[in-house]
């Protein structure tokens, strides 16, 4: 596949697309960071591809030269008792490889780190980086509960994707950065998320 920059929305029959303005901020500010041609009238090309009664996965695809591929497909929202299990990949990524820091097809590390256990060893699985320190997963930012209910997340000196859902609550101050090691997230209670899936209750399996 061409290297292009990826966003992947839900759309909810009843409020549309979740977090709109946010994924077309982050889709122009890693357009113009990797150079790519700016998009152009990315949110009707979504609104195009959406209609019915059911919950939407919205994944939209441009290029380098600013065309956009969107596809739709039914989406299964997470039940509320869902908890993922967790592992640690042996892989690592690299704090000040920025490119990282944009989604796009560029996934080797987390595909690598994928392959690593199968889903019936985990429902997600987290990338630590050159220092030790936790990243992310591999389709999620990480979340450990503090004391006083604040949620830990990585920050982005530590080398990862600023997800949509992570900016939204590090803005309504229910979420902030902190450098975690896996020490950090042992005996804490933890949560896994991105924009299309919501906060996911996690736990950490270790053997």
């Amino acid at each position: 596949m061409d290297f292009s920059l990826i966003e992947t929305l839900r759309w909810q029959p009843d409020a549309g697309f979740l977090r709109l303005d946010q994924h077309l901020r982050r889709l122009a500010r890693s357009a113009d960071a990797l150079g790519f041609r700016q998009p152009q009238d990315a949110k009707g090309r979504l609104e195009k591809e959406v209609s019915g009664s059911e919950p939407l996965r919205v994944r939209l695809v441009m290029t380098y030269r600013g065309k956009m591929d969107v596809t739709a497909t039914l989406f299964e929202p997470q039940v509320d008792e869902t908890v993922w299990r967790l592992k640690v990949a042996k892989t690592r990524l690299q704090s000040e490889d920025s490119l990282f820091r944009h989604k796009t097809t560029r996934r080797e590390p987390y595909e690598a780190a994928r392959a690593e256990f199968t889903m019936e060893e985990a429902d997600e699985v987290i990338l630590l980086n050159e220092r030790g320190e936790v990243c992310e997963g591999t389709i999620t930012n990480i979340f450990a509960e503090a004391a006083d209910g604040m949620l830990l997340t990585p920050p982005l000196t530590s080398g990862l994707l600023p997800g949509v859902l992570r900016a939204e609550l590090i803005r309504e101050r229910r979420a902030r950065g902190e450098v975690l090691k896996l020490d950090d997230l042992r005996h804490r209670k933890l949560f896994v998320g991105n924009s299309l899936r919501g906060l996911i209750r996690a736990e950490l399996v270790e053997t």
